[in-house]
């Protein structure tokens, strides 16, 4: 099911599956990220050290790689583009081109779906329940199956209030420590209690970290970490690390956005790279 309510303005959206919360969003719909709109924009500038151009879009400016469809375009050119990664860490959205012609002039042509219209495309028939007349109001027009439900969030408040701490408990007594830079997520497994409590022999990392896996990989989607991603995982040697690869590979392929594990370093941590689409929790929540 999908769950909505406003908070400070924004809405919350919540996504459950079996009652298990495993993806949330937040939606400004007076002010969306503009992830899926459709723009006319004009070319500015071309820079070639970066691959790409920059682009006029009325309002703002983003910017369109070569390889999403800016190696043919000159300075001057209208062209009608779709962003594709909202804007964040202090740059501006990043454009693909669409399909068809540009209108006349650089600005706004269309929204693209949102964060519930992508909820719901994972989930035809879930219910979406609303707290609230208002925003049920705003929601029936373009979905069905809105209903009415005071209080959706009160079972999942607390799991949410924790989503910016950056110690995660994990199963068997370990715990994930959080680090986010500008230039990647540090995920560090710490075994604590779990190595304590039944000693050394054969096969224990393995089989811990193997354990946590999957609330390792729901974590990372409910938190919306992106770019790359770097996890040292528990005790093991840097060499049997990769034997890993197969339960983190699965447990990956549950995330919408496909992250891809693109292997283990020669120090041990598992290299991911997950698509930057909107920016992630720590940087919007409050």
């Amino acid at each position: 099911m999908i769950l909505a309510a406003r908070r400070r303005g924004a809405v919350h959206l919540a996504l459950l599956e079996a009652g298990v919360l495993v993806d949330y969003a937040i939606w400004q719909p007076d002010e969306p990220d503009g992830v899926g709109d459709r723009y006319t924009g004009r070319v500015t500038a071309r820079a070639p050290a970066l691959g790409g151009v920059f682009v006029d879009l009325g309002a703002a400016s983003g910017f369109l790689p070569d390889s999403a469809g800016g190696k043919s375009a000159s300075d001057g050119d209208l062209l009608a583009v779709r962003i594709i990664r909202a804007a964040q860490g202090g740059k501006g959205p990043r454009l693909a081109r669409a399909p068809g012609e540009p209108a006349g002039r650089p600005g706004l042509d269309a929204r693209g779906p949102g964060p519930i219209a992508e909820f719901r495309a994972l989930h035809p028939a879930a219910p979406i329940l609303a707290e609230d007349f208002e925003l049920i109001a705003r929601l029936r027009p373009d979905f069905a199956g809105v209903e009415h439900a005071p209080s959706c969030f009160a079972g999942i408040e607390e799991e949410i209030a924790g989503l910016t701490e950056p110690v995660v408990r994990l199963p068997g007594g370990a715990r994930a420590i959080i680090s986010p830079t500008p230039a990647l997520t540090a995920i560090d497994i710490d075994a604590g209690a779990a190595t304590a409590e039944r000693g050394e022999k054969t096969g224990l990392q393995a089989r811990l970290n193997r354990a946590l896996i999957p609330e390792l990989a729901r974590q990372i989607r409910l938190r919306n970490l992106n770019g790359a991603i770097l996890i040292d995982f528990a005790g093991m040697k840097a060499s049997a690390r990769p034997s890993l690869a197969p339960d983190l590979t699965q447990a990956l392929a549950r995330d919408p956005l496909k992250p891809r594990l693109l292997g283990f370093t020669s120090l041990g941590f598992a290299e991911i790279l997950r698509p930057r689409i909107r920016p992630p929790l720590h940087e919007i929540l409050p």
